[in-house]
């Protein structure tokens, strides 16, 4: 079988062995030949021997956020997101490599390719800060490949794979404007992030289309933790019963659990005096009290969607061109924002 992959390589059986074994000094082109022939042949090398080749890793880079008191793999978005990324990966024969970012750890993504520790990476929980885009940008300009995920970085077309977090929001205003609600508020994360920015002006954006008022008190931040949403509860039970909010929406379903918490404690009824949804629809949002209404994002399929278009661009990258991906999402309605629970 060698020596038909030989012939059909035009090369030596000699060049076929060194390139198969993964040992010795083959030129990429050559090796790339003769992989494809033995491909072609359905003579399959192991891939290992592929990736000493083909100059790889084998590995795909997950860059992700060290968050203080915070166990990632516990939290709905960072594991799905991985699991989705990791899915793929495996059936493309990719290891994950994860590394770890420090809040104020320099950001030299760039010296993981150059070490060949990776063959392209995936950001998670990236920040619009100076640091992260010179990062960024050395990335580029070393034309080494990588995926952003749930974020974006205006004026640069880096590729990156996110929700349609605009359309969630707007599809959450007209759902609390359908049951009477005007007086709708937002609870949302750090402008560091463009989902927070998304969101944002998907809120404004949806009040302007129904003539419902925008109030500045009514928009209140968090850092998506459940303990600033608990802590924004004194400030939304005060704007309630002054009778200026009748209805929060929260950038993610940790804020609104925190804040269902403190809203409780303050003796704030949660589906009748105020409506409440989250975002993200993760598992717990079905056994809180009142079950929480909540804006389903696809993380799994956004990890998923991202190690598979970036992989694709790694195997052919003659072929590769710029991606921004958005998936839907939908509007799952529980009785936290049902007057009465009733649809």
């Amino acid at each position: 079988m060698r020596k038909k992959v030989a012939e059909l390589a035009g090369v030596s059986e000699a060049t076929v062995s060194r390139v198969l074994s993964g040992v010795g000094s083959v030129k990429q082109e050559t090796a790339k030949r003769v992989l494809e022939a033995a491909e072609r042949l359905n003579y399959v090398p192991s891939a290992l021997a592929q990736r000493f080749a083909l100059r790889k890793s084998g590995n795909l880079g997950v860059i992700l956020p060290m968050l203080p008191k915070v166990n990632l793999f516990s939290t709905y978005y960072f594991s799905e997101v991985l699991s989705g990324i990791g899915i793929a990966a495996k059936r493309r024969g990719y290891d994950l490599l994860l590394l770890f970012r420090e809040p104020e750890e320099p950001r030299d993504y760039a010296n993981l390719f150059r070490t060949q520790k990776i063959d392209a990476c995936i950001l998670i929980g990236a920040q619009d800060v100076p640091s992260e885009r010179e990062a960024l940008a050395e990335l580029k300009e070393g034309h080494h490949p990588f995926c952003l995920v749930n974020q974006r970085f205006g004026g640069e077309a880096y590729n990156s794979v996110d929700a349609d977090q605009g359309a969630g929001l707007r599809e959450a205003v007209r759902h609390l404007l359908a049951r009477g609600r005007r007086q709708i508020g937002f609870l949302n994360g750090p402008a560091v992030y463009s989902n927070s920015r998304d969101r944002l002006d998907a809120y404004r954006e949806a009040l302007a289309e129904a003539g419902a008022a925008y109030e500045p008190e009514r928009v209140l931040l968090g850092n998506y933790s459940r303990k600033t949403g608990y802590l924004q509860a004194k400030a939304v039970a005060d704007l309630v019963r002054a009778g200026r909010l009748d209805a929060v929406i929260a950038a993610n379903d940790r804020m609104a659990i925190g804040l269902l918490q403190g809203l409780k404690e303050l003796g704030i009824r949660v589906g009748d005096e105020l409506a409440l949804i989250g975002c993200d629809d993760s598992d717990v949002v079905r056994m809180t009290d009142p079950p929480l209404s909540s804006i389903r994002v696809p993380f799994f399929d956004i990890g998923r969607e991202a190690a598979e278009r970036l992989l694709d661009a790694v195997a052919n990258p003659a072929d590769a061109a710029p991606f921004d991906v958005k998936l839907p999402v939908e509007l799952i309605e529980r009785a936290s924002s049902m007057p009465d629970g009733t649809t």
